[in-house]
């Protein structure tokens, strides 16, 4: 029999000699924690479908940022649900509104990378991205005009980053104009760029109270079959001036990420999303998966493939473990 000259099994041999030779690693400073805040609340609650992410009412901002921190975790994102919802989410340009409450009080108690997404859905009475025609049609060039006011009101409040998530056309450079034209030229934007049509983000709408209330988001969010496209996504919000580029979901289109990756050389955002971690958890729950392995395994993956940082719903159990 003849034995190989070259053994790959030696550089496996220790974990030692396995974190030695790692070409992959996870650090709790790339990843962001997604967070929620309700303006109708006084008590932290939770949602079935998303064990363990609290919704936070309005209050208690130094220990709800010392906990993330105390995890090595720096960076969140933050979603809100207003008091009330209108045709033109007019919550979300509020200068009192919940997302700019949070964000003040976030960045009042503590040193975090705060992110501000910029939607309308949640604000919104009929559940879309924008302002809506008689036919039931997201109306692009209105709604980016108030993508513009939510995106000054979300600066002035102290967001760091700005991240819209809409899918318009041409909703970066909008966005960007109204910033530069605030004096916001130093505040960058995170763009959604690569958004798709995902049974994924099902959880989500149950927290965020962002469900659709007729029809669907298939006409502004990405096909899922179409990577092309979402090179061209990708290619128009960096000639409108974003500075970091996403792709949402991220389990299900690494190819997405990798090629996004050797294409373009800006930071790389990926967003594991509400479905994919509500998976892992319900399967850990049930015995039938090593929960702390996969969710490792699963971000492991996402920066493999190219991601600069991850958006998780685990980053705080991720970190802790690192």
């Amino acid at each position: 029999m003849i034995y190989p000259d070259v053994r790959l099994r030696r550089l496996r041999q220790s974990e030692r000699m396995r974190n030695l030779v790692a070409e992959t690693r996870l650090h709790p400073d790339q990843f962001v924690l997604p967070m929620f805040f309700d303006a109708n609340i006084s008590e932290t609650k939770t949602t079935a479908s998303m064990p363990g992410v609290p919704t936070h009412p309005l209050k208690g901002y130094d220990a709800i940022a010392s906990g993330i921190q105390d995890s090595g975790v720096n960076s969140v994102l933050v979603f809100g649900i207003p008091t009330h919802k209108d045709a033109v989410g007019s919550g979300a340009y509020e200068k009192e509104g919940v997302v700019q409450k949070a964000i003040e009080g976030l960045k009042e108690n503590s040193d975090l990378m705060v992110i501000a997404d910029l939607c309308l859905c949640e604000y919104t009475d009929h559940g879309h991205c924008g302002v809506l025609d008689a036919d039931g049609c997201v109306v692009n060039d209105d709604t980016i005009e108030l993508y513009g006011k939510t995106a000054v009101s979300q600066a002035e409040a102290g967001a760091d980053i700005i991240a819209p998530s809409g899918m318009m056309d041409g909703q970066i450079a909008a966005i960007r104009m109204a910033l530069d034209d605030a004096g916001f030229k130093n505040v960058p934007i995170m763009a959604y760029s690569a958004k798709f049509y995902s049974a994924y983000y099902g959880p989500f709408r149950d927290v965020a109270e962002s469900a659709p209330g007729k029809g669907n988001r298939a006409g502004y969010q990405m096909q899922c079959g179409n990577r092309l496209e979402a090179m061209r996504e990708i290619e128009m919000d960096v000639a409108e001036g974003a500075d970091m580029i996403m792709v949402k979901p991220a389990g299900p289109y690494l190819d997405i990420i990798r090629e996004a990756r050797d294409r373009f050389d800006l930071p790389l955002a990926a967003y594991q999303v509400s479905g994919e971690y509500a998976m892992i958890k319900s399967a850990a729950a049930n015995g039938w998966i090593d929960g702390e392995r996969i969710m490792m395994e699963s971000l492991l993956g996402i920066k493999r493939a190219g991601a600069d940082m991850i958006i998780t719903y685990f980053a705080e159990e991720a970190a802790r473990m690192l």
